[in-house]
């Protein structure tokens, strides 16, 4: 089974991404458990719930992959974890950068900053400079990561059209 991540900043088109592709190649994708993990906090997010996040994430992927059709779609993987919690809290819980070198992808698709921002209680960084900075960490990391990886911009239509042609020569290969 191939894995292929949706990574990069916030309101990208991330979740919009995954949905596509996993209907157009009929297969399931992994949403960011995240979201769903701060809906049901009480209280604003903590560093400590990282790791929880973490954890949450992988065991969504494990369930999904169990149901995957040869393609498992993921909307972001535990390096976002990791970006987050060291511009927040200046650093990352070991157990995470353990998770995260055990972690497996095939190809990346960093999605730019060119859609317009989307408003939302769980996004922090609207300002076009954080937006910038935060697409550059992304693009470091999928650049060292050592896997191939797709720079996916444009307006929906052309970043679908993007990322199902990656996705294919993936599969292709």
């Amino acid at each position: 089974m191939k894995k292929v991540v949706v990574i990069g900043p916030e309101s990208t088109g991330k979740s919009t991404l995954s949905e596509k592709l996993s209907t157009h190649f009929n297969t399931v994708w992994t949403p960011e458990y995240a979201r769903a993990y701060i809906d049901r906090l009480p209280r604003p997010y903590e560093q400590h719930d990282l790791l929880e996040i973490a954890t949450g994430q992988l065991q969504l992927e494990r369930e999904q992959a169990a149901k995957a059709n040869k393609l498992l779609i993921c909307d972001t993987d535990l390096y976002v974890i990791k970006v987050w919690s060291e511009h927040k809290y200046g650093d990352c819980d070991a157990r995470i950068l353990d998770q995260i070198a055990q972690q497996r992808c095939d190809h990346y698709l960093l999605t730019y900053i060119d859609l317009p921002w989307e408003e939302d209680p769980q996004r922090e960084y609207p300002d076009p400079e954080m937006r910038t900075y935060f697409y550059n960490v992304y693009r470091d990391i999928v650049m060292q990561s050592g896997v191939t990886w797709t720079d996916i911009r444009g307006g929906y239509e052309q970043r679908e059209t993007l990322a199902i042609a990656a996705v294919q020569q993936l599969l292709e290969n």
